[in-house]
């Protein structure tokens, strides 16, 4: 079981950057896949990106491909999506979550960690 707890959403204006963290709890972080998924008012949670144990390995939505980073800390248990040229569409909640399943890291299904959201608001 690893609890994870986001932060470092907020507003911000289009083409801006901003650094969401996920702080994880429990000895077997390292041992969890880490993915990202946001979830925008009326519509379905959507992948985002995700990232290996040892962080050697990610994987990204088309639609921030180019634009996020994902990235990990397993020294201090930490997970982060690095974004930058922000724009109206990627405003939504961010959640982090995490995985010791092998199988579809881009499905939500397959995540039985997550944490509370951050929300992330793009002004245009």
């Amino acid at each position: 079981q690893v609890k994870l707890l986001e932060s470092g959403g907020g507003l911000v204006q289009a083409g801006d950057s901003l650094r969401l963290s996920c702080a994880a709890s429990g000895r077997t972080f390292s041992r969890h896949i880490v993915g990202w998924f946001r979830q925008a008012p009326g519509k379905e949670r959507e992948f985002v990106a995700w990232i290996s144990w040892d962080g050697g390995s990610t994987r990204y939505a088309d639609s921030v491909k180019g634009r996020f980073t994902i990235s990990r800390d397993n020294d201090k248990d930490m997970a982060y999506l690095h974004m930058n040229n922000l724009n109206n569409e990627d405003t939504a909640v961010y959640y982090c979550a995490a995985t010791a399943t092998i199988g579809d890291w881009l499905d939500s299904y397959i995540y039985e960690n997550w944490g509370q959201g951050t929300q992330v608001t793009v002004s245009s």
